[in-house]
């Protein structure tokens, strides 16, 4: 008996700070509270206003016999029992789960409690983060500095509508004895476009036909995202017709089919075309043309052998230097001038060479 007595540890007192597991004895979360066993003489008392943390559903749901979590913020006393708060024992829990996920390069997900000058407050993990405006992404910029929360005075601005959203985080820096962590939306909204991007790499296929929106336009192109990541739509590849400027094509915003051209997964790069669903003009273009037809055009071109003219956007035709009058001349500028506008019979249709010969002075026999 004595060793056994002596094997059984002493009941541990409850101490400031620690964090316990009670179940409930009796819960009137709007009133009285819950009274917990924590497994001591005593059992402990969690206020209305320490579990302010659990909602609406979980406050409901909650019963005699349920265990719960919570933290000593006064131990026991001769007078009564311990006071505990599942609101404290959740933040140091919460705590622990972002420096984990900050040692694991994780993201967690926070909740948008208001705004102050630099950035957004958010309720994460029952921990209070705080988000600096040059790390947010889904918030207006032009949004969040006006709702700034307790700025008191009779022109407080109004409450901003991102309040109360969840947004993805990653977490930047933690210091639990200065009550600091510091979370970015930037980076959580990154990383979730490169898996999303890696994903849809693997998914797609080359020649496949895709929806998207068009996100951005350069120089030389335009982005297009397909639901996750973001194509390249080459200048070349916007329309058969010569094209000076992406933009006057597609603009910002434009909803488009695409096909997949080329897919780089390990440069992690989609190159799509728009002009590609529509039928080559050489394809069809004896359906539009036929040979001794007139056709109005303009001059492209000189060169030492004649002249070009195009007679479409996409479709341009030489017309051979012994073409160009019933005079003999030395070079074609004698007869036209680049962006002349000329009517033009037609002598050769070649589709599988692109090639369209024709005559200005078969059609205009006059001499100029």
């Amino acid at each position: 008996m004595g060793e056994l007595l002596d094997s059984v540890e002493d009941m541990k007192p409850l101490r400031r700070g620690d964090v316990v597991e009670g179940i409930v004895m009796r819960a009137d979360p709007g009133a009285e509270g819950l009274l917990l066993n924590v497994g001591h003489k005593a059992e402990g008392h969690v206020p209305s206003n320490e579990m302010k943390s659990m909602s609406e559903d979980d406050l409901a749901e909650l019963g005699v016999g349920d265990t719960v979590l919570a933290m000593v913020i006064r131990g026991e006393t001769d007078e009564g029992s311990a006071i505990l708060s599942i609101d404290r024992a959740a933040g140091e829990v919460g705590w622990k789960t972002l420096q984990d996920a900050l040692d694991a390069n994780e993201r967690v997900e926070g909740k948008i409690i208001g705004f102050n000058r630099g950035g957004a407050i958010v309720m994460t993990e029952s921990v209070q983060g705080f988000v600096p405006m040059s790390q947010l992404a889904t918030v207006s910029r032009d949004r969040a500095p006006v709702a700034a929360q307790g700025s008191g005075g009779e022109d407080a601005p109004e409450e901003s509508p991102d309040i109360g959203r969840t947004i993805e985080l990653k977490v930047l820096e933690l210091n639990r004895g200065r009550n600091r962590a510091i979370l970015s939306e930037r980076q959580a909204m990154q990383e979730l476009r490169e898996e999303r991007k890696a994903k849809l790499i693997d998914e797609l296929t080359e020649g496949e036909v895709r929806r998207g929106r068009v996100t951005g336009i350069s120089t030389f192109g335009a982005f297009v995202d397909l639901g996750g990541a973001d194509g390249l739509i080459h200048i070349s590849e916007l329309s058969w017709s010569n094209v000076n400027s992406p933009g006057d094509i597609v603009s910002v915003g434009n909803e488009v089919d695409v096909m997949v051209l080329r897919v780089d997964a390990e440069q992690k790069k989609i190159a799509l075309s728009l002009k590609r669903l529509q039928p080559e003009p050489w394809e069809t273009i004896e359906e539009r043309y036929e040979v001794g037809g007139i056709v109005d055009g303009v001059v492209t071109k000189l060169t030492d052998f004649g002249a070009f003219a195009r007679v479409e956007d996409a479709v341009e035709g030489l017309i051979h230097i012994s073409e160009l009058t019933t005079r003999i001349i030395s070079h074609p500028r004698e007869v036209v001038r680049e962006g002349d506008a000329v009517r033009l019979k037609v002598l050769r249709i070649e589709p599988e060479r692109r090639r369209l010969g024709l005559s200005l002075k078969q059609a205009e026999p006059e001499e100029f």
